[in-house]
């Protein structure tokens, strides 16, 4: 059974991209988000294992975003993603509710598989 995937970013063509290699290397994604209020409903409606989040959302950013998706029952395994490098985020990010952080340029399922 491959893994079900949710993909969370507000560029349209970062989904595309992300799907498009995401699937070809074994990942199931069954949805995916613009936004950080849309994000929290399509994750509950489709319930995925992994939710790739990017932290730069408009209104809600993916750190809160994992924070509420943390206090739920049974959460899915948050990766967070950005086109900035880790340390623009500093403590933020350390105290992320996620499994960890990717680079959108260091992207791939062999990536993400061994983060996860």
């Amino acid at each position: 059974m491959r893994p079900t995937l949710v993909i969370v970013d507000d560029h349209e063509d970062f989904r595309i991209s992300a799907r498009a290699m995401l699937e070809a290397d074994g990942f199931d994604v069954i949805g995916e988000a613009a936004d950080g209020e849309e994000a929290l409903a399509v994750i509950t409606d489709l319930r995925p294992t992994i939710v790739l989040l990017d932290i730069q959302l408009p209104g809600m950013d993916g750190l809160a975003v994992a924070s509420q998706l943390a206090s739920r029952e049974a959460p899915p395994h948050v990766v967070l993603i950005s086109s900035r490098e880790a340390a623009s985020y500093g403590p933020r990010l350390a105290g992320a509710s996620a499994r960890g952080f990717i680079t959108k340029s260091e992207l791939s399922g062999h990536t993400l598989s061994k983060l996860l």
